[in-house]
């Protein structure tokens, strides 16, 4: 009966009214998960950096706009903000030997402080009523179509950009740095052009996400990777199984975004359904745990070993 009563006082109206919201910040939070893949599955860098980047490009873009900068300069600040967080972890791995991860923590540690400066406090707000914003709260489905367009524009350039001649280094960077520096590829200036880049859109996605929901906070970075990371598998995954051999380079950035709107959708089921939000970390793991563990499971039973033991097992019936 306790559990019927549950169900029954859940309104369907309500979730309705949330996915808009829902898909607007997945889309924002989707361009962040472009950044992701770039240094996750191109370069294969586990950069960490990304949690304070996000809040940079935030706290740069509101205290710009509130200085009488127009938000699309200030966004751009951001972007320029973001891309010397980048190469500030590409020095400390490239030029001083530091590990990848460590180097992407100390960064990220530097931001913190950085953003405090810059925000002068622990956050600022920005109003809607009084300056021109690219996207906003306030109208959620204008907000949509913005952040869509941005996302394919950027999904346009990064396509072109890794055909070029440039990414592919990039690209042969991540998959064989010893065949590439072979090959005569500078393979530390190819880390730091990727680590420049990947933050860059990163503050890009903070300077958006600080304008939709009208402020910038120091905190508004802390477990970004993760909701990258997840973006980046969930949207692997799923773009995988519809198009399993089909999945080319520019289907792979389309459903990393795909991948953050699918992720806020969730988020948006668990918040209706009213579960704990002290466990959202938590449902965050575990929906990457889930995912990343997808595809091992799937490649394991289709291995040679599994399909002879069926064999074995039809021959014997």
């Amino acid at each position: 009966m306790a559990l019927l009563g549950y169900f029954s006082s859940l309104n369907p109206l309500n979730l309705l009214a949330s996915l808009p919201g829902n898909i607007a910040q997945g889309v924002i939070w989707g361009i962040m998960a472009l950044g992701v893949f770039i240094t996750f599955r191109l370069l294969d860098f586990a950069d960490l950096t990304v949690d304070g980047s996000f809040a940079t490009g935030g706290a740069v873009t509101v205290v710009l706009i509130l200085a009488g900068v127009p938000a699309p300069l200030a966004l751009a600040a951001s972007v320029a903000a973001g891309m010397l967080s980048g190469l500030v972890t590409g020095l400390l791995h490239t030029l001083l030997g530091i590990p990848g991860i460590l180097a992407g923590i100390l960064t990220q540690i530097s931001l913190w402080s950085a953003n405090l400066l810059v925000l002068s406090g622990a956050n600022r707000a920005v109003n809607v009523d009084n300056y021109k914003l690219i996207v906003s709260l306030r109208n959620v489905n204008s907000a949509i179509i913005t952040a869509t367009v941005i996302v394919a524009a950027l999904i346009s350039i990064l396509y072109w950009y890794f055909g070029t001649e440039q990414g592919s280094a990039i690209r042969a960077t991540g998959s064989n740095p010893h065949m590439s520096k072979a090959q005569g590829i500078n393979i530390d200036s190819m880390k730091i052009l990727a680590l420049c880049l990947s933050n860059a859109l990163v503050a890009l996605s903070g300077g958006l996400m600080s304008q939709y929901q009208g402020f910038a906070d120091i905190k508004m970075g802390q477990g970004s990777i993760v909701v990258g990371l997840a973006a980046v598998i969930i949207g692997e995954v799923l773009g995988e199984a519809l198009f399993r051999k089909r999945m080319n380079f520019w289907l792979r950035l389309v459903f990393v975004v795909l991948g953050g709107v699918i992720y806020y959708l969730v988020i948006g089921v668990v918040m209706w359904l009213r579960m704990p939000t002290d466990l959202l970390k938590l449902l965050t793991a575990a929906i990457v745990a889930i995912f990343l563990a997808v595809p091992y499971l799937r490649a394991k039973a289709k291995s040679s070993f599994a399909l002879a033991g069926k064999r074995g097992a039809q021959k014997d019936a």
